[in-house]
């Protein structure tokens, strides 16, 4: 792997693309107002902050966001757009680089929890997280629900999406909790593949995580518009506060 990880020049130059419905209105706006309750009159700390999908809108709230990214591609593309001065990133690790000062919010989303590919690295996460936090802060995770329930007997495929010049499929693991993402392009040049390796994790596990670092579940919901979180959700937006 480079130095960038899985989220090379190549990749990073086209992430925004892939990835538009994420970047649309419907999917930004109720993040940033959800976060902004949050933060409050405090800092952020986002992890693993990209391309600034969610930091350059929050700090356009007047929230000070600092993000901890280990690509350099997707920060270079952070800081040349609009308000991206504004946005302090840190290049590492976000399950162990530390920042200066303290934020009364940190947050993960789009599934970024599972970019930490052993349970160690998610336990050590949410130890960074609290050493970060004010006593009262914030902690807030979106990360969907593992589908095993798309899993009949024998099988380790979840289709993705498919056209006539892309698919994409999941394939898991239950014995080690782990999976990988696959995608599929034919261009007129010829046809690239790539696969991006994740852990899923559940939300009891999150909430024992949290536990061990000082932390305790406050809200849990379906969406970032707190819709209930049940039985059928395909997704949730945790928060855990930090007890001193």
């Amino acid at each position: 792997m480079n130095e960038d990880g899985y989220f090379d020049a190549q990749v990073a130059a086209n992430y925004d693309r892939t990835n538009a419905t994420m970047f649309a209105p419907g999917a930004v706006t109720p993040a940033v107002e959800f976060l902004t309750g949050f933060a409050g009159d405090g800092r952020a700390l986002e992890l693993g902050s990209g391309t600034g999908r969610i930091a350059l809108p929050l700090s356009r709230r007047g929230v000070p966001v600092h993000g901890i990214e280990l690509s350099r591609a997707m920060t270079a593309l952070l800081h040349a757009k609009p308000g991206g001065s504004a946005v302090q990133v840190t290049t590492g690790d976000f399950a162990n680089t530390r920042v200066p000062g303290t934020f009364s919010l940190a947050y993960l989303v789009f599934n970024t929890i599972n970019n930490l590919l052993t349970q160690q690295e998610q336990v050590t996460c949410f130890r960074t997280v609290a050493e970060h936090l004010e006593p009262g802060g914030s902690f807030v995770i979106e990360v969907v629900v593992p589908e095993l329930r798309k899993l009949p007997p024998g099988e380790r495929i979840v289709p993705l999406y498919a056209n006539p010049t892309e698919w994409a499929f999941d394939e898991y693991d239950v014995a080690t909790q782990s999976l990988s993402s696959n995608y599929v392009e034919v261009t007129e040049s010829g046809a690239g593949y790539r696969s991006i390796p994740f852990r899923y994790v559940w939300p009891s596990e999150l909430d024992l995580m949290a536990q061990l670092a000082g932390m305790r579940l406050r809200e849990r919901w379906a969406d970032w518009n707190r819709d209930p979180f049940t039985n059928e959700s395909t997704k949730h937006v945790s928060v855990w506060e930090k007890l001193s």
